[in-house]
């Protein structure tokens, strides 16, 4: 008997067969990406471009190299209430209108000068709207897209042993550890 007409044979003995075996022989694999109902396929590369240019590839890693869109995507999806999940998601298209009207292109067409430019508006844009923001009026789309993309960052492991100073297995405690202009912040876990 193989693998096969085993797992067929125990689905008819629980009351039922086992549909698309082929599946879960196969080790759930598919090929088809899947979206949950909030993101198209396109806008995991459209969050990957914005989070490359709030944090671009230097001496270290960029946003784009810790896979940055696809953290964003299931942060708004599993923590986002559904009102901020419609702000995010109605954001994405509104980097587009902006990109539209400032450069007559959409957001991915634009050169890294051009989206620095753009996010740069986007983001005085935010901080604007965060001083008169009344406690009920939504969140700014860009204030969480810059959110998800620093803390995504900082918390991946790209970001915590290239971008900061890691540790491991952090030793005893010193309470007093001199500080030099430039030292990159400690990661520890």
């Amino acid at each position: 008997m193989n693998r096969r007409e085993a797992i067929s044979r125990v689905g008819l003995i629980l009351g039922g067969t086992v549909i698309g075996a082929e599946f879960f022989i196969a080790g759930c694999k598919s090929d088809v990406k899947k979206t949950d109902g909030l993101f198209t396929a396109d806008n995991v590369p459209f969050l990957d471009e914005i989070g490359e240019t709030i944090l671009p590839e230097t001496s270290t890693p960029g946003a784009k190299a810790t896979k940055i869109g696809d953290f964003m995507t299931v942060m708004v999806k599993d923590c986002y209430t559904p009102e901020d999940q419609q702000v995010f998601i109605k954001g994405i298209s509104q980097v587009d209108d902006a990109a539209n009207k400032k450069f007559n292109k959409k957001f991915m067409d634009l050169d890294a000068k051009q989206k620095t430019e753009l996010l740069t508006d986007l983001d005085k844009e935010q901080k604007d709207y965060s001083k008169t923001k009344k406690p009920d009026d939504p969140n700014h789309y860009f204030t969480m897209m810059k959110q998800l993309t620093l803390l995504g960052y900082f918390t991946s492991e790209l970001g915590c042993t290239k971008a900061l100073r890691y540790v491991p297995v952090p030793g005893k405690y010193e309470g007093c550890i001199p500080y030099k202009k430039g030292d990159r912040a400690w990661a520890l876990s």
